[in-house]
Parts: C-alpha cells; structure tokens; sequence
C-alpha cells in the first residue's frame, strides 16, 4: 500500500516525461576545437599574460647575459673563444625565459589547480603545451637581438649574419621550451619544478658560454645532451669570416628535431598530469 497520494503520482508523470524529453532533444555537446585555432588562441593569451607579468624577468635575462660578456672580455681576446661567450650568453637568455621560467610556470599551474582550468576546455593538449612553450620562446627575441649586439661589438664581431637568430630563437626555444615544460609538469612538487628549472638554466649558463675545448671530456659529452648546445653552436659558426652553411644547417635541424621531441614529451606529461 503507497503512502504517496494518487494525485502527487499523477502530477509527477508529466514531470518524468518532460525529462525524458529533455534528454532525448539535449543539444550534443560542441565539437573539440581544431589545433591551430586553439594553438593561436592560446598563444596570444599567454603572450599577453608573459608581456605584463615577464618583462621584468626578460631585463634581468638580459643583464645577466651582458655582464657574463663583460666578465668574459677580461679572459677572452677572441677567436673561437669569444664566438662561443657571445653565442652561448646569446642563447641564455633564451633559456632563462623558455626553460627556467617556463619550468616553474607549469609547476605552478600544477600545484595551484590550473591544470584542471586547462582539461576543462575543448582545446588538444598540444595546444596548451605548445601555446605556453611558443609565447615564452618569442617573449625572449628583444633579449637575445640585444645580447647578440653588444656581444659583437664588445668582442669585435661581424654582425652581418646575426639574422640567423630568426632561426636559432624559435628551434632553440621550442627544445627549451620543451624540457621546461617537461620538467614543471613531471615535478611532484612545485618547489622541485622551480629548483629544476634552475638547474637547468645553470647547465645552459655553463654549458654554453664556456669554450668547449676547454671543458673536460666527460662535461663535453652533457654538453652535447643540452638542447640548446646546438643552437650554440650555428649562432657561433656564423661569427666566422666564411661561415660552414652546411654545418649550421645540420646544428639548426638537430634543434629543431630536439625540440620536437622534447615538446612531444611535455604533451604527454600535460596529458598525464592533467587527469591525476
């Protein structure tokens, strides 16, 4: 026997059927968005976001770069020596920006909740990725120009080749990029993110503005393993008086094939991070 009145189960019927109404004429959700309009739309707010709250940081980027040049020329007359000091101080910048700042970024994100921001949006996880990756490499083009300038006029370098930063800033800042990324994502903490994406930049530092040959075997190999060595190196080639081409070519595609590698393994380390 029902304790529920006749007309209370009679006014619910219709209820119930309007339901099973509204399920049968839901909209489908929306369609996921493509690739290049979320990749643009996330690089364009992540530039903006890098413009108000980065160019602080992209100064100090770039004192710092400038007073290692300044600190080198009281050891460094020139020659090959002084090629690899403005080359590889050129390209910190890049890594102080793309991969330190970018390591704590996502580390950051991470620990604070952003992620789930991100899974929430109909956007592919590449697109975040290379979205973030892209806005912080273009973020340190004024930087390195500068750094490249004051560095060939300090050490007294042709400065007709330096358009090859046109190529030597987005390959080597899609590889460090890649690795910063990478690395604030797969960090378990936010403080280990922040503390890998300064040693990393301290690898580049040392790495890259120390002349090779004057670096023991065993560090030579590591330098080799650093993404940015190769963009090091074909900025450093084009200093000469009749620059190897072919050999800058073949450093400039092996960074670019590091950094898709590298921003091929921060995409699954988004996708991993963002569903925990």
């Amino acid at each position: 026997m029902s304790i529920v009145p006749a007309e209370v189960l009679s006014a619910g019927a219709p209820v119930a059927q309007a339901r099973d109404g509204d399920r049968e004429s839901a909209a489908p959700l929306a369609p996921r968005a493509r690739l290049l309009p979320a990749l643009a739309a996330v690089y364009r707010a992540q530039l903006s976001r890098a413009r108000v709250s980065r160019i602080p940081l992209l100064f100090v980027a770039t004192f710092q770069s400038v007073g290692i040049m300044v600190l080198m020329r009281g050891v460094v007359d020139g020659g090959a020596e002084a090629r690899a000091v403005v080359a590889g101080s050129s390209v910190l910048v890049v890594a102080f920006v793309a991969l330190n700042l970018l390591a704590q970024y996502f580390g950051q994100l991470r620990a604070g909740g952003g992620l789930d921001h991100y899974a929430t949006l109909p956007v592919p996880p590449a697109a975040v990725v290379l979205g973030a990756a892209g806005a912080y490499a273009s973020f340190t083009v004024p930087g390195t120009v500068v750094t490249a300038v004051i560095g060939s006029v300090l050490f007294g370098l042709p400065l007709a080749h330096l358009w090859i930063l046109a190529a030597v800033v987005p390959l080597a800042g899609a590889a460090l990029a890649g690795l910063g990324a990478a690395l604030g994502l797969l960090a378990p903490r936010q403080e280990l993110a922040t503390l890998l994406g300064q040693l990393g930049m301290s690898a580049a530092l040392l790495l890259g503005v120390l002349p090779a040959d004057r670096l023991p075997a065993p560090i030579g190999w590591a330098r080799d393993l650093l993404p940015s060595t190769y963009g090091v190196e074909a900025l450093a080639r084009t200093f000469d008086p009749r620059p190897d081409w072919a050999a800058v070519g073949l450093d400039l595609a092996v960074c670019g094939a590091v950094g898709v590698v590298s921003l091929a393994v921060a995409t699954w380390a988004y996708r991993r991070a963002a569903v925990r």
